[in-house]
């Protein structure tokens, strides 16, 4: 790794799990790493300090969104996403790459890059490799993801290496195009659908341009954890160990448990936030519904074991009825809370990495998960 990039050690292993550090120019994060997704250079609901103090150390950014609100050029003049949303801890970036594939027929694919229209607007866009890394500089990420082609699932074998070939190319142009700077890093992006050939071949062209991380795109798309912990268990022994590996877009905790077992190091899901406008908790013992009159009368915290701001102050009975009241503070107590459980999961991995006690924990964690929650009182 050369003194321009980002710094990744590891520090212990147990089977394939590995405990690791990451260095950026704004901090350090520990690894593995939950990362909070802030879409528009906001977490849903909550104050950077309140993010901080769930023990997150990285959060997301998204080039789509932000390059059309209030555009990346408008950021840059501010200093930078980190000034602009206050938050002084490393940030990550994706390309757009999912968001403008979803947008469907509002976007057109070709070899040089997706043409678009906002959703905003209607207005018309070009996101190419080359303006992707434009705008990840401007927002002046410590992590910059390459533009690639998410390929939709379920996909034909020539429609998937067809995609995932363009991927690589476009990963080209992106390496070429980015600048580097201490402390700042591109990532390339595994390709492939389901096919462990087409994966194979996606890991080893990244790794042949060289990249200051890797990430597992196109999954947690539909295909089930089984299929997706399949395809894992394909890729990862084509990643070098020597840089940290991003599941994007992952997951429900038995997931992310699952994939750290298989190496991953780094993860990121709106599902502890969006659950918690939904009025889902997530606990030791598994997701609990809020909303349900089982909680309206009930004087215990959402997991009495969770050290949480909300759990040390609110009961369910009083989160319970904020929501059913729709008043914003319940969903703000939630996401608090739903975002402490996952920091504190990860941090379980990290300990129980450090110890060679994972094997210990993942028992212990699915025997809690099925345990189901508190009986009523």
């Amino acid at each position: 790794m050369t003194e321009d990039a980002l710094k990744y050690e590891v520090l212990a292993s147990d089977g394939a799990a590995r405990r690791g550090r990451l260095h950026t120019a704004h901090g350090t994060a520990e690894t593995p790493a939950f990362m909070t997704v802030g879409t528009a250079g906001t977490v849903k609901g909550l104050l950077p300090e309140n993010v901080a103090d769930t023990g997150a150390e990285i959060v997301l950014g998204n080039t789509y969104h932000l390059m059309l609100r209030p555009t990346a050029e408008r950021i840059a003049e501010l200093g930078g996403l980190h000034k602009f949303m206050n938050w002084n801890k490393p940030i990550l970036t994706d390309s757009g790459g999912y968001q403008v594939m979803s947008l469907s027929e509002l976007r057109k694919i070709t070899e040089e890059g997706v043409a678009f229209r906002s959703h905003l607007d209607g207005s018309r866009h070009n996101l190419t490799p080359e303006r992707a890394m434009d705008i990840q500089c401007l927002l002046d990420s410590n992590i910059t993801m390459v533009l690639d082609e998410c390929t939709p699932y379920p996909a034909e074998p020539d429609v998937a290496a067809d995609s995932m070939r363009r991927s690589m190319r476009w990963a080209q142009r992106c390496k070429d195009a980015f600048i580097k700077r201490p402390g700042y890093g591109l990532f390339g992006i595994v390709q492939g659908s389901v096919y462990p050939d087409l994966r194979q071949e996606s890991a080893e062209a990244l790794q042949e341009i060289g990249f200051d991380g890797y990430a597992v795109g196109g999954l947690a798309v539909g295909e089930g954890q089984e299929v997706m912990f399949e395809v894992l268990d394909a890729t990862m022994p084509h990643l070098t160990r020597e840089r940290p590996r991003y599941l994007m877009g992952v997951g429900k905790p038995s997931d992310i448990v699952g994939a750290v077992q298989r190496g991953i190091d780094m993860f990121d899901c709106v599902l502890p936030t969006r659950s918690g406008r939904t009025g889902q908790g997530f606990t030791r013992r598994g997701p609990i519904n809020i909303r349900n009159a089982r909680h309206q009368a009930d004087p215990r915290p959402i997991d009495p074991d969770c050290g949480c701001k909300t759990c040390s102050s609110y009961s369910r009975a009083y989160v319970h009825h904020l929501v059913k009241a729709n008043e914003m503070l319940g969903p703000i107590l939630l996401t608090i809370h739903n975002l402490h459980y996952y920091q504190e999961l990860m941090a379980g991995l990290r300990d129980a990495i450090e110890k060679g006690e994972l094997d210990a924990f993942v028992s212990a964690f699915h025997r809690q998960q099925a345990a189901g929650d508190l009986p009523p009182l």
